[in-house]
């Protein structure tokens, strides 16, 4: 695991992992991420966390933001060409976090995958997260979301879901009022940024389809 960690943070290569830091191959810790992942593991792990935090009262259900980022790849499989980047092939991070910034669900798809097409399917990747009395909890209060996301389709899906849509519409709202409630799901798009491995994606193959896939 601290393997695992030291090469997603820094962005070397996994044959490159320094054997003096005293953790396995570097190549053994990429198949140990890929059998991983296969087994669901990061996703019982990211709802592992998520309980723990619930059981602390530190998730705040009140207000969820959803946004996507641009990710540089040189190719292989989930990419396809950056309209906002001369056409160039990347991939796209869609993700959804509490009013605090916490990530709910995340997923990846080729950069020319418009975000309103993920937008179901990563509302409905929230997992169900217990640690208080009563039910666990999957859905906030409400949803906010940028202009990408203005079509009627997201705003019944989430109706149908009982989330208040607040949902910027094209040609009537501006960007400063839109931006005091996105401020933290663009403030954790930067800080998984901040992973070498995650800013970039120099690998080919991305494992799974769930709300940990592709994170690698």
């Amino acid at each position: 695991m601290n393997g695992i960690l030291f090469v997603l943070t820094t962005g070397i290569s996994w044959e490159d992992l320094p054997q003096e830091l005293g953790f396995v191959s570097g190549m053994t810790c990429w198949r140990r991420l890929r059998d991983w992942q296969a087994r669901g593991l990061w996703d019982r792990l990211h709802l592992a966390l998520l309980t723990q935090l619930r059981q602390c009262d530190q998730i705040d259900w009140s207000r969820a933001s959803i946004d996507g980022a641009s990710v540089a790849s040189p190719g292989g499989q989930e990419t396809g060409p950056n309209p906002t980047d001369r056409g160039k092939l990347g991939s796209k991070r869609h993700i959804i976090v509490d009013r605090r910034g916490i990530p709910l669900a995340l997923s990846i798809t080729g950069a020319n995958r418009h975000d309103s097409m993920v937008f179901a399917p990563l509302v409905d990747a929230i997992p169900a997260v217990p640690g208080l009395p009563g039910r666990p909890r999957r859905r906030p209060d409400k949803l906010h979301a940028d202009k990408g996301y203005d079509f009627r389709r997201c705003r019944e899906h989430l109706a149908r879901r009982g989330i208040q849509a607040r949902i910027a519409r094209r040609g009537v709202e501006n960007r400063e009022k839109l931006g005091r409630h996105r401020r933290v799901v663009e403030r954790t798009h930067a800080w998984l940024a901040g992973f070498g491995k995650l800013r970039i994606r120099f690998e080919d193959r991305v494992h799974g389809s769930g709300v940990n896939a592709g994170r690698w």
